[in-house]
Parts: structure tokens; sequence; C-alpha cells
């Protein structure tokens, strides 16, 4: 029997990710002409709709979260496909600790404020939905995600950057892993709920420990240099993404992982990819083997978006 998914956002890191591993999974794959602008008639058929659609940049999320929300609820109604989201941790606030599907959502930013919304949406809409909730994505195919553009901003200068306490355990998610989960859990929808929310543990680090694998890999000492949040903070009047990053802060200085229990329990066998190669993936591709970095190192001293 032919299974059928529809992506969208199929240029971004979570849509190119879900359409790699659908499409190895032997799933017919549909694409979201995201110019056509109906997310119904483009889910006719479809058994999965896979939302990968964000505003870049935290751009106007209050408006354009609940307009996708509002569309891609219809276009599930419509079809009868089953729905999967990646969720995040802002819905948590700043409270520490393993964060889980029973932990309360007590948000203390406004884009935590508008998940929350967002998922209750989807919880009273009567269509199953699978909430695939992660930590930070790490995507070793692109260079627009956490590792790239923060710790390792000036890894060839043989720093790595962290934007919050060293010692402060992050969760992470590296989204190859993440795309391989939500096949297996669209192939097992008929034994869960209408709505699921089931958290993604992944992997969680902190820069401690990021610096300690980074100089086993070099063989030599890598320094740990402060993202100039100050900047930032400057900036945040004239530039719509210092300020959003800026309202986000808190979460570097907020220890917390994903717990593993409940995912453990409905994907048993799922095999995810070492913590050591998540940490290495998103390096440059020529500091990816150690001699070669040595080398580097001494020469160079709204509907429209997407994930």
């Amino acid at each position: 029997m032919s299974k059928t998914a529809l992506i969208l956002g199929a240029s971004g890191k979570i849509g190119q990710n879900a359409e790699h591993a659908f499409a190895s999974a032997g799933w017919n794959v549909h694409l979201y002409d995201r110019n056509s602008n109906d997310v119904t008639k483009a889910a006719q058929g479809a058994d999965i709709i896979l939302n990968g659609l964000n505003p870049p940049n935290y751009h106007n999320w209050v408006e354009t979260i609940p307009e996708i929300t509002k569309q891609v609820i219809a276009a599930a109604k419509a079809s009868g496909a089953t729905v999967i989201i990646p969720g995040n941790v802002y819905n948590f606030g700043n409270t520490p600790g393993v964060w889980s599907e029973s932990t309360p959502q007590r948000p203390n930013s406004v884009k935590g404020r508008v998940r929350v919304e967002m998922e209750s949406a989807y919880r009273a809409s009567g269509v199953q939905t699978i909430v695939l909730r992660a930590g930070n994505f790490i995507d070793p195919e692109r260079t627009d995600c956490v590792m790239n553009l923060l710790h390792y901003r000036a890894i060839k200068k043989g720093k790595l950057t962290a934007p919050g306490n060293t010692d402060v355990s992050q969760a992470m998610c590296y989204l190859p892993d993440w795309a391989k989960a939500a096949v297996q859990l669209a192939e097992v929808r008929a034994q869960l709920a209408i709505f699921e929310d089931i958290p993604f543990p992944g992997h969680s680090f902190s820069i401690l420990e990021l610096q300690s694998v980074l100089q086993d890999h070099f063989g030599h000492k890598i320094k740990i240099t402060q993202f100039p949040w100050w900047l930032f903070t400057m900036l945040a009047p004239f530039w719509e993404l210092a300020r959003e990053m800026n309202e986000m802060r808190y979460l570097w200085n907020t220890s917390h992982q994903l717990s593993d229990e409940k995912f453990n329990r409905i994907l048993p066998n799922f095999v995810s990819s070492s913590m050591r190669s998540v940490m290495l993936a998103s390096l440059p591709n020529d500091m990816k083997s150690n001699k070669p970095v040595a080398r580097s190192l001494q020469i160079n001293g709204g509907l429209k978006s997407e994930y």
C-alpha cells in the first residue's frame, strides 16, 4: 500500500531532512509549492502532513504562526492526514530540569506563548497531531544551524563560542535523526493518540563537554570565547533578529534536557547517532579529520518561510 507524505517548507532544515528520510523509507513524497498558497489542495491524498513552515529570524510570529496553524489544520481535516510538527523547548520557560510531556508549560517569552497556543489549537482541532519536540537543531548539510552560526563561528581560529554559561547543558537535536524518528512515528500512527506530545531526546551537552571533544579531535587546546550579546543588545532597537535572539538568551543559561522515557517506549528500537559524531558533524569539511584541521588552523590562525 502506498504511503504519501506532504512536506511543508521543503527547502528548510526540517523539510530537507524530512524529505530525505521519508523518501528513503519508501514513502511517496510531495513537496508543497509555496507559491500556490493552497495547503488544502496540496494535501489531498496525503497520509502525513509534515509542517516545516516557520517564519525566518522569528519574524512576526504572533500573526504568522496562527495563520500557518489554521491552514494546516484545515488541510488535515479535509484530507484525513496526520500532522507532524517540530515542537521546541520554548514552552517550558526558564526552570532547569529534564523536560517531558508532563512538564508544566510556563513560557516566559512571547515566542514561547505563541508555541503553547499553537499546540493548543492542534490539540483542540480533532486532527491527529504528533508534536515531536526537540532542542537546538543541528544540520550537518547546512551552515545556518546553531553549531555553525554560534558555536563554530570562529572555530578556524581555534575558538569555540559560548552563548551562555559554559557548564550549562543544552538539548540538541541532530536533524537526520529527528527526521528518521518522524518517519517511524508516522508508520505507527494508528497506535497513537489523537494528540501526542513526544520529546525527542537527542543529546544534551555543555560548552565544556563540547570543548573536551574538540580538543581530543584536534589534539590541541580550543579556547572558549563569549558570544557578543552586548552588540545584540545595542542593535536590538534597530535589528529584528538581534531583538528576538535577546529574548531567548535565557535558554543558554537554563540547564535542560529532554526526557527519553516516552520516546523509548514508543520507538524502543530507534538507533540514534553517537553524541561525538553529532558534535563534530557541523565542523567545516576541512576540519572533520584531524590532520587537515591542524594545517587549517595554522594557515587561518509568513507562509513562504521555513525552518
